[in-house]
C-alpha cells in the first residue's frame, strides 16, 4: 500500500471515529431529555383526590353521603274503637304524623261507627279483632268464622272496604281457620301488659327497652295511661331513628 493510501485509510477512520463519537453524544443528551421530560410529567399527574376535588369543582356539587334507612317498627292498638279515648289518640297521632295499625272489635265498631270513620279518614290501617273479644281456641271453627265475618261486615258498612288482616284475641289461632278465613294474622314482639296497669312510665320503659327494627307493639286504646304511654314511646323513638308504619308496610313492602 502506498503512503498515498495509507494517508487515505487513516482519514477515513478517523472521520468514522468522530461520527461515532458525535452521534453517541447526542443520542445521550436526547435519552437525558426525554427522561427528564418524563419526570415531569409524572410530578404532575393529580393524586386521585386531587382528580376527586377536580371533577367536584367541575360538577359544583358536594360528594354525596349515604343515607341511612329509618328502622321501621308498627304501633297497633287492640279493643277498640273507644269513646272516651281513641279520638284523643287520634289527636295525638296526628300531631306527631304517625299511622297506627287498628285491631276492632265488630260489637264496638256497631256503637261507636263514627269514630271509626274518623281512624279510617286519618289513613290509619283497621284490622279485625273478633267481634266480642273471644277466645278462638275455646270456640268451634264455625263460631270463629261467623266472629270475624260478623266484624268484617261492620267494618266494611263504616269505611266501604274489606280489611286483609287480623288479630285473634289473646293471640290464639287455630290452622284449621286458615281455609276458612283469607285474612292474614298479625301478632306481636312487644307487648308491656299496658292492659295490666296504670303507670305510663312503665309501660314506656318495657316497650324501649324490646323494641329493635321490625318490631310490633302492642297496646289499647282503652285507657288514659296507656295512650299518654303511646305518645312518649313515639316521641322517644322517633328521636332513636325510628319510623312508625302500618303493619302492612312492615309486613308487605
Amino acid at each position: 500500500m502506498s503512503a498515498a493510501q495509507k494517508k487515505h485509510w487513516i482519514l477515513r477512520i478517523v472521520l468514522l471515529l468522530a461520527a461515532a463519537y458525535i452521534a453517541g453524544a447526542l443520542a445521550g443528551r436526547l435519552h437525558a431529555q426525554v427522561k427528564e421530560k418524563s419526570q415531569a410529567t409524572e410530578t404532575d399527574m393529580p393524586t386521585e383526590e386531587e382528580s376527586n376535588a377536580a371533577d367536584t369543582q367541575v360538577s359544583g356539587q358536594e360528594p354525596e353521603a349515604a343515607v341511612q334507612e329509618p328502622m321501621q317498627i308498627a304501633l297497633t292498638f287492640d279493643d277498640g274503637p273507644n269513646p272516651y279515648y281513641t279520638r284523643t289518640l287520634l289527636e295525638g297521632l296526628k300531631k306527631r304524623g304517625v299511622k297506627a295499625t287498628f285491631f276492632v272489635l265488630g260489637s264496638e265498631v256497631e256503637k261507636f261507627p263514627d269514630i271509626l270513620e274518623e281512624v279510617y279518614a286519618d289513613g290509619h290501617l283497621i284490622g279485625v279483632h273478633s267481634y266480642e273479644h273471644v277466645n278462638f281456641g275455646e270456640i268451634g271453627d264455625e263460631a270463629a268464622q261467623k266472629q270475624i265475618e260478623r266484624t268484617l261486615e261492620v267494618i266494611h258498612d263504616v269505611t266501604g272496604e274489606y280489611t286483609g288482616f287480623i288479630r285473634p284475641p289473646y293471640g290464639c289461632w287455630k290452622d284449621s281457620l286458615d281455609s276458612r278465613v283469607n285474612l292474614i294474622e298479625v301478632l306481636w314482639d312487644v307487648d308491656p301488659l299496658d292492659w295490666a296497669t296504670t303507670d305510663a312510665d312503665t309501660v314506656v320503659q318495657r316497650i324501649i327497652e324490646d323494641t329493635e327494627e321490625g318490631s310490633i307493639i302492642l297496646l289499647h286504646d282503652a285507657s288514659e295511661s296507656s295512650i299518654q304511654a303511646a305518645f312518649t314511646v313515639i316521641d322517644a323513638l322517633t328521636d332513636q331513628g325510628y319510623e312508625f308504619v302500618t303493619v302492612d308496610e312492615l309486613l308487605l313492602e
